[in-house]
């Protein structure tokens, strides 16, 4: 058994998606999505919070090789990881929102705490 959810794409596609949603949660504070994407997004961007405490030269670049905007970077070291500094992890949230319209899907709404 892996030990994260395939989503049903390869796996060039999924770390991209990962990559972006990360990215944009960082970037925004909070985005909606389904429920199993956000319980994955909640993995890395918790890593990515982590990094952003370490604080050092080789945690700015570790993040800068998995977000993809320098400026989300910027402000993950500059503002958001320093509001967490004496957090013990847990630094998003991830709520039901019901489901979606077209498919039906199970629908989350994923912030930082």
């Amino acid at each position: 058994m892996a030990g994260y959810r395939k989503l049903g794409r390869p796996t060039d596609q999924r770390r991209a998606m990962l990559r972006n949603l990360t990215t944009s949660l960082l970037e925004h504070g909070r985005i909606e999505t389904t429920v199993t994407r956000a319980k994955e997004v909640k993995r890395m961007a918790d890593k990515m919070v982590t990094l952003g405490k370490r604080g050092d030269l080789h945690a700015r670049r570790q993040a800068l090789a998995y977000i993809t905007k320098d400026d989300v970077v910027k402000s993950l070291f500059d503002e958001i990881a320093p509001k967490y500094a004496e957090r013990q992890g847990g630094y998003t949230r991830i709520y039901r929102v019901g489901p979606r319209r077209g498919d039906g899907a199970e629908m989350a709404v994923i912030e930082l705490v």
